[in-house]
């Protein structure tokens, strides 16, 4: 064997054994490190109850509304299991204190079509949810405004995302928490 194919070899055995060296290690590291469930709440917060709140607007139905998509969001994004507010480890209250409706949002025309009409909806709330373990605030937004448009005739759909949109902020704000 020739000395340049010697080193050849040497330099393959090298490579290989810090390939098995470095997997090795990453392999015993990789035991020790996970990633754990963040972002939710403390493992102790089971439960919640959803006080009906206050409506302070003209449409009775939003309070309904709110409540469903809020009851659906504690429990499939923060994993609470409905209770009575006695009982409850959480408890959410809030008032709807306006609700605005057929705002205009933007119209084009044309003179070969007909008039082309979107409209906005505005939602504000105060919201506050207690953890009645500890006595805690986890949450307190007051004035939370959110804006849904919709197609004229479509005040449902524009309610719904206006809503969603609501929903969601309240969840990662309790969220962000910890």
């Amino acid at each position: 064997m020739t000395p340049s194919g010697a080193v050849r070899n040497i330099v393959r055995a090298a490579r290989g054994a810090s390939a098995l060296v470095l997997v090795l290690a990453l392999s015993l590291v990789g035991g020790c490190y996970g990633f754990s469930g963040g972002g939710g709440l403390p493992k102790q917060l089971k439960t919640v109850a959803i006080e009906p709140f206050d409506n302070q607007t003209a449409v009775p139905e939003l309070q309904r509304e709110v409540f469903e998509q809020l009851r659906a969001a504690l429990r499939e994004r923060l994993n609470l299991r409905e209770a009575p507010a006695a009982r409850a480890d959480v408890v959410v209250r809030g008032t709807l204190v306006k609700y605005d409706v057929d705002l205009p949002a933007g119209a084009s025309a044309d003179g070969r079509q007909t008039t082309s009409t979107r409209r906005r909806l505005i939602i504000v709330l105060d919201v506050e949810i207690i953890d009645q373990t500890t006595g805690r605030t986890l949450l307190s937004k007051k004035g939370l405004q959110r804006e849904g448009q919709y197609a004229e005739g479509g005040e449902v759909a524009g309610r719904k995302n206006a809503l969603e949109s609501l929903i969601s902020d309240l969840v990662e704000g309790v969220q962000s928490q910890w």
